[in-house]
């Protein structure tokens, strides 16, 4: 073989998991149409996501375990509410599995007046959840926060909603206290829409979503990696990843390798949305960067 067609074919194997198809997660199962933002447990045995109905007006967090080679079905999670009473959402595990962080319009103590989303966790217990804790407010505030996740020494990146305009943030972990969030800046945050950080275990890339002009529907998945003390210039996921359809929520499985995150389509008062997977290969996002 010469070296053109090792090296095309070379290519064509490092491109191959970019241009398989996305397919939905568990149709019938766990996506129905009405679902969003899921997360799967290290060890690929729990599954928590976000149960819509397609119009948001009740969004709380469901579970199912894996037994054998199938899931199980969904019951609302012990530390979700079953009847409606708030509205929680974004369920992420930490690297290590045994956090949860998520996100909740539920009371805050000693805050009657607030009313937007504040992000909360749980701790994996042997026999379940721990009681939901508020993770205080500091890394909290008036302003709405959502789709927090966690790298491997404890930093939260985050949205933030501050001034009708979504931002990505981050609060750093010193000695176990969160620090005043700090907004990532350029070349991530732009004038338009930024939100749903997934951070990876060593911080070294960031997948969120972005409605900036250029991409193919009204939200697209964008990839950038950690250049020093700042970030590369944003990638664009491409297709088939992104469509025409709205991207949102993703989340990278690493033993899995794969990509999960949800679309959303509207036709009229009509909203569909499911979670999709896609293999994962960080290392076809790095060339060229």
């Amino acid at each position: 073989m010469n070296y053109f067609l090792f090296a095309l074919l070379l290519l064509t194997v490092r491109n191959s998991h970019a241009q398989e198809e996305p397919v939905i997660f568990e149709p019938g199962v766990i996506s129905n149409g009405g679902v969003f933002g899921l997360t799967i447990s290290p060890d690929s045995k729990t599954a928590l996501w976000v149960k819509s109905n397609g119009k948001r007006d009740t969004l709380k967090i469901m579970e199912s375990q894996k037994k054998g080679s199938k899931w199980t079905t969904p019951v609302v999670a012990s530390f979700s509410t079953a009847d409606g009473k708030w509205k929680d959402i974004d369920p992420i595990f930490s690297p290590d599995g045994k956090t949860l962080l998520f996100q909740s319009d539920r009371r805050v103590d000693g805050m009657p007046d607030r009313k937007g989303f504040d992000i909360w966790a749980v701790k994996k217990e042997k026999n379940g959840w721990s009681t939901a804790y508020h993770l205080g407010n500091i890394i909290n505030s008036d302003s709405s926060e959502s789709y927090a996740s966690m790298s491997n020494n404890g930093n939260i990146y985050f949205m933030k909603n501050k001034d009708g305009n979504s931002d990505i943030y981050m609060s750093a972990n010193i000695d176990g206290r969160y620090q005043i969030p700090q907004n990532i800046g350029a070349p991530i945050n732009t004038l338009d829409r930024e939100s749903n950080p997934f951070i990876s275990p060593d911080e070294d890339y960031i997948i969120y979503f972005s409605s900036a002009p250029g991409g193919y529907g009204e939200t697209d998945l964008y990839i950038s990696f950690k250049n020093g003390n700042g970030w590369s210039a944003p990638r664009n996921l491409g297709k088939p990843v992104n469509s025409k359809l709205s991207e949102f929520c993703p989340f990278v499985h690493a033993k899995e390798k794969r990509l999960y995150y949800s679309k959303q389509s509207k036709k009229g008062d009509k909203t569909t949305e499911d979670i999709y997977s896609v293999p994962f290969d960080v290392q076809h996002y790095k060339q060229d960067k």
